[in-house]
């Protein structure tokens, strides 16, 4: 297993989860449309419990970034946005895409959500290969 710098996990995840707060407070009007969140409701999902839970999960996904990074052999900037982009594409994106298309989402849905999480991935693999 390679060693894993938990510092630049920390600020790796904190660097995703600050992505989403910048995607979603430019993106946020688009979303609750393609989402069919109504205003009021909107307000609602921005409660402390599900930024918590982003910011654990994006922490969770930091550590595992790493993992696949160290597996590379020394973290650089490079293989830190590969892993991420490549994470993206075999798991992520595809996830969105067919659970949106089985609830019967709007696309723009999951052209918003999965440009975020590349977004996230790609700045979480930049932290880990800047930082180690």
């Amino acid at each position: 297993m390679p060693d894993i710098n938990y510092i630049g996990v920390a600020l790796a995840g904190l660097a995703g989860w600050l992505v989403g707060a910048v995607w979603y407070g430019v993106l946020g009007r688009p979303w609750m449309a393609a989402a069919g969140i109504t205003p009021p409701d909107g307000r609602r999902q921005m409660l402390m419990g599900p930024m918590v839970l982003a910011l654990v999960a994006l922490l969770v996904m930091a550590l595992m970034l790493a993992g696949l990074v160290g597996h590379m052999g020394a973290p650089t900037v490079m293989n830190g946005v590969i892993s991420g982009a490549l994470v993206w594409l075999g798991f992520v994106i595809t996830t969105i895409a067919v659970n949106n298309a089985f609830q019967g989402r709007k696309p723009m849905l999951t052209v918003i959500d999965g440009g975020h999480w590349l977004a996230v991935l790609v700045v979480e693999g930049i932290v880990l290969g800047l930082i180690g």
